[in-house]
């Protein structure tokens, strides 16, 4: 028993994820919030989170009186988390709760990291937190947010939002998106490519993209012309290689100008951006399995230099490549 104690007390203590559930929260960003942050691991061989649901009632009527959801714990976990989600509900202009908005005033002050999804950015702006800060939510609330809250930096047209210690989502499956850019964050891109295959979800879409993407509706003869899917997985396959805009249009046996279309429409991004994403992602996983040389990881990713490497990956980690290593790599 006391091998046990010893053992369960060298353990790291797990990252704690608590969301809390208010009246009227939207059931698809709580289940988002479940499957990236609440299921066990056993892929990984390890857990990433330990992770609970909270509400500032025993009972909650979920949106639209769709289920009620009981048995969870009281909102004082909200005090417990190191990671809290606040509530997303569509009723935009009915005010938060204040013991809900007080927990999250709580949170913030303490140093715990604050995450909205969709209209969660109502909640954490109504808390005082977002004054002066960078924020997305969806598109089609962005004229009333601004009107409300003229303090907060909205940005309406990204995927979701990194401002540090708060972060948003535009939301529905950008709340995906924001959840494996946490986990990558957290535990590096082989997790994060991991749980998104559980997922069955793109590993990556950058932030910056667009919210409203244009899918063209091809006829069915067409629509295999049209798919970027095939071009994608032969790029994926050939990122050390120098692949330019020029190379993936010709490949595609398009115009140049014609795949800057098709990659707005259907990705929100453009060939260069999706290609340079593709290339920090693969140095990533390099540097994860314990490649030992910036220069050697530069090439074989094709982002080409150790600069040009060190470049890119503090742009979309905030991490120099010796930082990212000690975090990640074997036995970090």
């Amino acid at each position: 028993m006391a091998q046990e104690s010893s053992q369960a007390a060298s353990r790291p203590r797990l990252h704690r994820v608590v969301v809390i559930v208010d009246e009227n929260s939207n059931p698809f960003e709580l289940g988002c919030a479940t499957e990236v942050f609440g299921l066990r691991r056993p892929e990984l061989g390890r857990e990433l989170y330990d992770f609970a649901l909270c509400s500032p009632e025993p009972r909650t009527l979920m949106r639209d009186g769709f289920f009620t959801l009981t048995g969870v714990a009281e909102l004082a976990a909200a005090d417990t988390a190191d990671t809290l989600i606040v509530p997303n509900r569509p009723d935009t202009e009915v005010p938060r709760r204040p013991r809900v908005l007080d927990a999250v005033r709580r949170a913030h002050a303490r140093g715990a990291r604050l995450v909205g999804f969709c209209s969660g950015a109502f909640t954490l702006a109504e808390a005082g937190v977002l004054d002066g800060r960078r924020a997305t939510a969806h598109w089609q609330w962005a004229d009333s947010f601004r009107a409300r809250f003229p303090a907060v930096r909205l940005e309406p047209d990204v995927l979701f939002v990194d401002d540090g210690d708060i972060l948003t989502a535009a939301g529905s499956a950008a709340a995906l998106d924001l959840g494996l850019h946490l986990v990558r964050r957290d535990h590096g891109v082989e997790a994060a490519v991991s749980v998104s295959r559980r997922l069955v979800f793109a590993a990556h879409r950058d932030g910056g993209q667009r919210q409203f993407v244009e899918h063209p509706l091809p006829s069915a003869a067409a629509s295999a012309d049209l798919s970027l899917g095939p071009l994608l997985a032969w790029a994926r396959e050939r990122l050390a290689a120098p692949l330019t805009v020029t190379a993936l249009a010709a490949h595609a046996a398009v115009s140049p100008a014609t795949l800057h279309r098709r990659f707005r429409a259907q990705l929100g991004t453009t060939p260069l951006a999706w290609l340079t994403a593709e290339r920090v992602a693969l140095a990533c996983r390099l540097m994860e399995r314990g490649d030992p040389a910036v220069e050697s990881v530069a090439r074989a990713s094709g982002l080409g230099t150790a600069a040009n490497l060190r470049a890119q990956l503090r742009r979309r980690t905030g991490l120099t490549p010796s930082a990212y290593r000690e975090r990640f790599a074997p036995g970090a």
